[in-house]
């Protein structure tokens, strides 16, 4: 019994030693720098529409729609007992889904659930049986990373517990269990392309470089940033910012090429496209030498009525002859107006416009000031004779004036009667409260010495 516990210890320590050397190894491709896909020059004439190509499908960030889908683990078995071809044990994919093929392994292989947390996609054969005895191969599968690594062990199944145990043959690692014993083959990689899930848009980044000629690597100029996100930056001077452009699918396509329209020759130099893949550990860099050549000569032009020519073709009298003098031709060149002739005229209208409206409102505000300067001056006025007049006074003024318009009345009448209505009805009587008996007994009384006069005059 103390002698089966040695053993288990021993094959513990063994096991922690090979799973600390398998784990210090290389992680993964990571490089720290770019490194340089392709570099080649290229050449267009002035004036011409340059692209520089700068493609690469594994920047399709689209292609990460099933994240749990994308990272995978298999172990296969190969070199059995019985030989034969390789075959699939069990596999898994990063959303925990594990699959084990055949039906006597059921419950038998197993990988942790956290494989893709912990980054340990080891295998545990609860008990060894002859059968599994061969080469393991635990391979990691990355598909929209395109990562393919893999890792050999090889398991040997023993009777005798003394030489169970592992150790390194220099190419893998060789493991010795005790059969009915548990076996765990190790396959640990902590890289972070196959332990964490980043979101696409924030680890993919291309940007363009430029360097003039005669200026080193280190002290390019950036023309532009582009984001998986959509985000987009432009540098570079202004001349040339303007007419640089990268198609707006670029990260869905994975072509990030430069279109430079139109070239001109100051744009000569060195072109470079960097690709940046922080979750996939991918950085590419594409070199461009791109030289900017004369524009090529325009063809002549035809013969044609209006410039003197004939329209055979044949050259014209005196053409061969240097010593005539050719008439100077003039080309009426007709220049259409610009975007800014139209806004200055529309400016010269407007302001037109608003001086009118101003003056016409300090027409309309001036007019209403004077006529409240007159009501005002009227109401002053009223005022102040209000105050100097007399009320008795200006009764006697009414009375004396309605006198002098009676007296001057004068007035044709045929008879006296007529004139006194006319004069009663000028100047009416005050009321007053009469006793008709006494009234009429004194008019009799005061006419009747004056009445026969009165009938005898009115008999004439």
């Amino acid at each position: 019994m103390e002698l089966r516990a040695r053993v288990l210890l021993w094959k513990l320590v063994l096991l922690q030693s090979s799973s600390v050397l398998l784990s210090s190894g290389p992680a993964g491709p990571a490089t720290p720098g770019s490194s340089v896909v392709s570099e080649s020059a290229v050449s267009w004439a002035a004036g011409a529409r340059a692209v520089l190509r700068c493609q690469s499908p594994r920047m399709v960030w689209t292609q990460d729609r099933l994240h749990d889908r994308q990272r995978v683990v298999h172990w296969d078995l190969s070199g059995g007992p019985a030989g034969g071809p390789a075959r699939r044990l069990v596999d898994m994919y990063s959303a925990g889904e594990q699959r084990v093929y055949e039906p006597r392994d059921s419950g038998r292989l197993l990988l942790t659930p956290s494989a893709f947390q912990d980054g340990n996609f080891s295998l545990l054969i609860r008990a060894v049986e002859e059968t599994d005895e061969g080469l393991y191969t635990c391979n990691l599968h990355h598909h929209y990373c395109h990562l393919y690594e893999s890792l050999a062990v090889r398991l040997e199944v023993t009777d005798d517990p003394w030489a169970a145990g592992a150790h390194w043959d220099g190419e893998k690692e060789v493991l010795a269990v005790e059969r009915g014993a548990p076996a765990l083959l190790t396959c640990v990689n902590r890289a972070h392309v196959w332990t964490d899930r980043h979101l696409e848009e924030a680890q993919q980044v291309v940007h363009w470089d430029r360097q003039p000629p005669g200026v080193p690597h280190d002290r390019a100029d950036r023309l532009l940033d582009l984001y998986a996100s959509g985000e987009r930056r432009a540098y570079g001077p202004p001349f040339l910012r303007e007419r640089v452009a990268v198609g707006a699918d670029a990260f869905a396509r994975g072509d990030f090429s430069l279109r430079i329209d139109p070239l001109e020759p100051a744009d000569e130099g060195t072109y470079s496209c960097h690709l940046h893949h922080h979750y996939c550990g991918l950085h590419e860099r594409r070199v461009f030498h791109l030289k900017v050549t004369e524009p090529a000569a325009r063809p002549p032009p035809r013969d044609s009525p209006g410039n003197g020519s004939s329209h055979s073709g044949a050259p014209g009298p005196g053409a061969g002859d240097p010593t005539l003098t050719r008439g100077r031709s003039v080309i009426n060149v007709i220049v259409p107006e610009g975007r800014a002739h139209f806004f200055q005229q529309l400016g010269y209208v407007l302001a037109t416009l608003l001086l009118f409206i101003l003056l016409l409102i300090t027409v309309i505000l001036a007019t209403r000031q004077r006529r409240r300067g007159g009501y005002e001056y009227s109401d002053k006025k009223s005022k102040s004779k209000g105050k100097d007049v007399n009320m008795v006074e200006f009764a006697a003024a009414a009375r004396d004036q309605a006198l002098y318009r009676r007296e001057d009345i004068r007035l044709g009448y045929k008879n006296n009667l007529l004139k006194e209505r006319v004069e009663l009805s000028h100047s009416p009587l005050p009321a007053k409260s009469i006793d008709l008996d006494k009234e009429g007994q004194r008019a009799d009384t005061r006419l009747s010495p004056w009445l026969p006069e009165f009938r005898k005059e009115y008999c004439k």
